[in-house]
């Protein structure tokens, strides 16, 4: 099985330290050798770096562990991989436009039978079950609305739609429009908000602590979600089972009841907050 890594905050944020704990998984401390990668927005721009040799022994890798990379929402991904072979198409995060915006998709787990459901516009680029499933789900939010709808009315449909996936098998998921990002949890899925007062943290995979005191403003936010914990002196919640979680500006948001929004009154899309300073995840 895959490992995920996500990250939601209120600032722009370095994820370099638990990015770090990760890499360490795909092929050293953990059996995930079959390529990795990692999307940073930026606003609705979006960075992606892959690369099909394990984290723990990429250049790749080692580049954005020494780059600060400045993001309020990170995906990540270390792979196993169990359906598709190993090339640079079938390495997540995969990325695809909607309604103007940056989509990036991860997934952990196995989807039966999903080839056999059909799509109209967004196609896969590689053979696994997860791109698949990424771009039926843009193709059902597409058909939907012809504009970006409002938070809270995407907030819905993408749990209703989650919820007709995770039948097929293994749904471990992170997905982000680059405004949100959702997280939905089928096995394995837990988080940590860190806020004021903020301490120290030490890595499970490798020798390495950080004071976020030091590093941190005493109104920053930063949610960081993973497979397991990264940290052994965090205290990590996991995810409910089965359901969506939503996060935004590191925030874990409700998720209500879907509604039907006639197209032509999809609501526009909230402008962001203005950035502050960098913290250090």
């Amino acid at each position: 099985m895959c490992e995920l890594l996500g990250m939601s905050a209120n600032v722009p944020t370095d994820i370099r330290f638990s990015f770090a704990g990760l890499m360490r998984r795909g092929g050293h401390t953990g059996p995930h050798r079959d390529g990795w990668g990692v999307a940073f927005y930026e606003d609705k721009g979006c960075r992606t770096f892959q690369d099909t040799n394990p984290s723990s022994e990429s250049e790749i890798a080692r580049m954005i562990r020494g780059y600060p990379i400045k993001s309020r929402l990170v995906i990540a991904h270390i792979r196993r991989a169990n359906r598709g072979r190993v090339m640079l198409e079938n390495t997540h995060p995969f990325v695809r436009e909607l309604w103007g915006r940056n989509w990036t998709f991860a997934h952990n787990g196995q989807l039966r039978g999903i080839k056999k459901w059909p799509l109209s516009f967004h196609l896969p680029v590689g053979t696994t079950d997860s791109e698949h499933a990424f771009c039926w789900i843009l193709d059902q939010l597409r058909a939907r609305w012809a504009k970006f709808p409002s938070a809270e009315v995407l907030d819905a449909a993408v749990a209703e739609l989650a919820s007709k996936l995770a039948p097929l098998g293994v749904f471990n998921m992170l997905m982000s429009d680059s405004r949100s990002l959702y997280c939905h949890r089928a096995t394995n899925l837990v988080c940590h908000t860190r806020c004021a007062p903020f301490g120290a943290a030490t890595l499970i995979d490798e020798d390495l602590t950080v004071d976020f005191a030091r590093e941190t403003n005493h109104t920053d936010v930063v949610t960081i979600i993973a497979t397991r914990p990264l940290t052994r002196d965090e205290t990590w919640e996991e995810l409910p089972k089965l359901a969506l979680a939503v996060f935004r500006e590191g925030l874990r948001k409700d998720v209500t009841k879907a509604k039907r929004v006639p197209k032509a009154k999809a609501a526009a899309a909230r402008p962001r907050v203005k950035a502050r300073k960098r913290v250090a995840a």
